[in-house]
C-alpha cells in the first residue's frame, strides 16, 4: 500500500470518526477543504461513494460501513506498533491535544509548562481554552482539564490540584463604602457580579457551607441540630448587578469598585496578595475537589503518560 493510499484511509476513518469535516480537519490540523479533497479521491479510487454528504450531517453508505469496519481496527493497529516505539527512546515523542478551561490553562496548566518541555522536549502540545463543555473524544482531544465534577464518569480522572475553595472577594474601596455582609444573606445588600455557564447558560448559584461556628455555638452538631444545620450548604440566587462569562473579568470588575464576586481561591490569591481584593465571609467558604486531567479509559500514549506524571498531585 501507498503511503497517499494509507493517507487517504486514514482521513476516511477520522472523518467517519468525527461525524464532520470541521471536527475531523481540526483533528489532523488539515483545512477541512484539504480533507473534502482527500475523500473524493479516494471515493473515485475504489470506485464507490463511502459517505452521504448533506448540509446538516454526514453519514456513511452501506460501502462506507464496511470500509471502516475493515480498516479502522487496522489503522489502531498501526498506531499502537508505531506508540510501543516509544519505549526504546530515552524519552517519549508525540504530540497532545488538550482541552482546558481558560482558568485552568492560566493557573494550572502554563505555570507547569516549562518543567514539562524542559524534560520532555520531543513532546509538542495544542492547547484549545474553552470554557464551555467539550467532547474530548468526538472533537478529537487526547485529554483534558475540568473541575471533577463535571468530567463523565466513564473517563480516567487523575487530580492536578489539591482541593479547591470558593470565596467572595471585594475591594478594599466596595469595602470602605459598604460593610462587609457577616452572613451570606447579608449579600442581598450589595452589588453582585455573577457568572454566567457558558455550557448551561445560567448564571451561577452561590453555594456556602458553614466552616466554622462563632465562639459559644458549638456543642450538639447532631442531624437536626440548630448547630448542624448552621454547618449545612446553603444555595444562593442572586439578583447580580453584573453579569459576566469569564472569571478573571469578574475579578477585574470587584477589583474597580463594582461589586462583590465569588470565584476559586486559585484564581483569587494573585489579587488577595496584592491587595487589589479583600476577602469576607472567610467562615463560609466550602470546599470541593479541584481540576483533574482526564482521558478516555482505554490504553494511554507515552506522551501523555509523562503530562500525567508531571501534572498530578497525590
Amino acid at each position: 500500500m501507498r503511503a497517499t493510499e494509507l493517507g487517504e484511509l486514514s482521513a476516511f476513518v477520522a472523518i467517519a470518526d468525527a461525524g464532520s469535516f470541521r471536527r475531523a480537519a481540526a483533528r489532523l490540523n488539515l483545512k477541512p477543504s484539504t480533507l473534502s479533497h482527500t475523500l473524493r479521491m479516494l471515493e473515485d479510487r475504489l470506485g464507490v461513494q463511502l459517505l452521504l454528504r448533506s448540509t446538516r450531517r454526514l453519514s456513511l453508505t452501506e460501502a462506507g460501513q464496511a470500509l471502516l469496519t475493515d480498516v479502522q481496527p487496522a489503522l489502531e493497529r498501526i498506531d499502537d506498533a508505531v506508540e510501543r516505539l516509544n519505549q526504546y527512546r530515552e524519552v517519549p515523542a508525540g504530540s497532545i491535544r488538550l482541552s482546558v478551561p481558560h482558568t485552568a490553562a492560566l493557573h494550572v496548566l502554563l505555570p507547569r509548562l516549562r518543567e514539562f518541555s524542559e524534560r520532555y522536549p520531543d513532546i509538542s502540545l495544542e492547547i484549545s481554552a474553552d470554557n464551555g463543555f467539550v467532547d474530548i473524544i468526538q472533537d478529537g482531544f487526547d485529554a483534558g482539564i475540568r473541575l471533577r465534577e463535571s468530567i463523565p464518569g466513564d473517563m480516567v480522572a487523575v487530580p492536578v490540584t489539591p482541593e479547591l475553595q470558593t470565596m467572595v472577594v471585594a475591594s478594599p474601596d466596595h469595602l470602605a463604602r459598604h460593610p462587609a455582609p457577616r452572613t451570606p444573606h447579608e449579600l442581598h445588600r450589595h452589588r453582585c457580579i455573577g457568572f454566567r455557564q457558558i455550557d448551561s447558560g445560567n448564571v451561577y448559584r452561590w453555594e456556602f457551607m458553614r466552616t466554622a461556628l462563632p465562639t459559644g455555638e458549638a456543642g450538639d452538631t447532631s442531624p437536626g441540630s440548630s448547630a448542624a444545620q448552621a454547618l449545612g450548604l446553603m444555595e444562593l440566587n442572586l439578583d447580580c448587578a453584573l453579569v459576566l462569562d469569564d472569571p478573571e473579568l469578574m475579578l477585574d470588575a470587584a477589583a474597580r469598585g463594582l461589586g462583590l464576586a465569588y470565584a476559586m481561591d486559585a484564581i483569587c490569591r494573585p489579587w488577595l496578595e496584592d491587595g487589589r481584593l479583600m476577602q469576607v465571609l472567610a467562615d463560609w467558604s466550602p470546599r470541593y475537589p479541584g481540576f483533574c486531567l482526564y482521558y478516555p479509559n482505554r490504553r494511554i500514549t507515552a506522551p501523555l503518560r509523562a503530562l500525567v506524571e508531571t501534572l498530578k498531585v497525590s
